[in-house]
């Protein structure tokens, strides 16, 4: 190689570090505003939804079975969330555990289809709890990305202060 050629290697090099961000850097704290927001749409979805089941007519063993599918569903987007950040931050994930994942949230997902399907529930109530399930699970999603979020950033800042 010349001279001109590594000159200009190096020049490029150095361009595609300053335009190539770190994902450190891509990774925001998330405003006050918008971690109260996620909170509040986790508890607002989880009330509607217990409170729901609590006034339902409806027997014991099925209100159980919907408050399970709850329990189960937002474990599963948990777990979920996890694992595809783990995978996006390229931290070993186990395939299988992946795709048990995928398989679970999508199993709470048609339990609950197919419970309210079969439920002998006015067609409003039946959105109600489906809406509010949809809820629960969307802000449990966020409040685990923001967790891991504002955990990342704390970790790194209290690295860089040491």
């Amino acid at each position: 190689m010349n001279y001109q050629t590594t000159v200009s290697v190096n020049e490029e090099t150095k361009k595609q570090k300053k335009n190539k961000k770190s994902k450190d850097e891509l990774i925001q704290k998330p405003t006050s505003a918008y971690v109260g927001a996620t909170w509040g749409v986790v508890i607002i979805g989880l009330l509607s939804y217990c409170i729901g089941l609590w006034n339902a007519s409806m027997e014991l063993n099925e209100k159980g079975y919907y408050f399970a599918i709850l329990l189960m569903g937002i474990y599963a987007v948990i777990s979920l969330q996890k694992v595809v950040r783990d995978k996006a931050e390229q931290i070993k994930v186990s395939e299988m555990y992946y795709g048990i994942s995928w398989v679970i949230v999508i199993t709470a997902l048609l339990l609950l289809v197919i419970g309210l399907r079969n439920a002998d529930l006015a067609l409003s109530e039946k959105g109600f709890y489906a809406i509010s399930y949809l809820l629960s699970l969307f802000g449990a999603i966020t409040v685990q990305k923001n967790t891991r979020d504002i955990d990342f950033i704390n970790t790194k800042t209290e690295e860089e202060n040491s």
